[in-house]
């Protein structure tokens, strides 16, 4: 089924590309069809930057969102990831401003819809109430992991939760991200991720050349990285 809106075409099968929307029931979805638009979601743009007011709501299909804690000397550091399983920008009040920035950091689509809508089906219950409470919960569990590994968990095992995180998000296992990036969305060295890279590398676990990163042995990696990676 396509429904023709202002904007782009929406089809029945591209938005149950996010799991979110596929876990609706055809009739919740379709309800939503006049209020979503396709959009391209470039690497680096920014949904929302912390302490502005939330307007949209995406839901990812191939895009991965970072959602990032960001420091007043300008520092960022990521918190949780957002892909295909969920949505960005939830708001549950009018005016709410965003304690996070989102920015994408794998180029892609994703469904926008306004926040004022977002809130009114939310409040009327239903199937899409019980998946944003879920989806909610589980953000809060990727939080609490995050903190848990920065506390207990080497760089080693942060690096590979990292990888990790994105593969479960992504439709391929080659990952376009440089070593820069993740030292910064960690917050450490970058000398200390060349060498952990170097040192997965040597033990054939990813490829690595020069802006992407290849993930030769998930399970593997899933060893290094212990406890501070659980599926989400």
């Amino acid at each position: 089924m396509i429904v023709h809106t202002a904007n782009a075409p929406i089809s029945l099968l591209g938005a149950q590309q996010n799991a979110l929307l596929r876990a609706l029931s055809r009739e919740e979805l379709i309800a939503l069809f006049a209020h979503l638009e396709l959009m391209p979601l470039a690497a680096g743009r920014h949904l929302f930057d912390v302490g502005q007011p939330i307007d949209s709501a995406y839901f990812p299909t191939n895009a991965i969102v970072s959602l990032q804690y960001v420091t007043e000397d300008g520092g960022a550091s990521e918190i949780a990831v957002v892909g295909r399983e969920g949505v960005v920008g939830v708001s549950m009040y009018q005016g709410e401003c965003a304690n996070c920035t989102a920015v994408v950091q794998t180029a892609g689509y994703g469904y926008r819809i306004r926040s004022a809508v977002l809130r009114t089906a939310f409040f009327d219950g239903g199937a899409l109430a019980q998946q944003l409470m879920r989806h909610a919960s589980a953000l809060f569990a990727q939080l609490a992991q995050t903190v848990a590994g920065v506390r207990h968990g080497s760089i080693e095992q942060r690096l590979c939760r990292w990888l990790l995180d994105r593969l479960d998000r992504s439709i391929s296992n080659e990952l376009k991200v440089t070593q820069e990036m993740i030292a910064s969305l960690l917050g450490v060295r970058r000398e200390s991720i060349t060498g952990c890279a170097g040192k997965l590398q040597e033990d054939g676990l990813i490829e690595y050349r020069r802006g992407t990163v290849v993930v030769l042995d998930r399970s593997a990696v899933e060893r290094r990285a212990g406890s501070c990676y659980v599926a989400s």
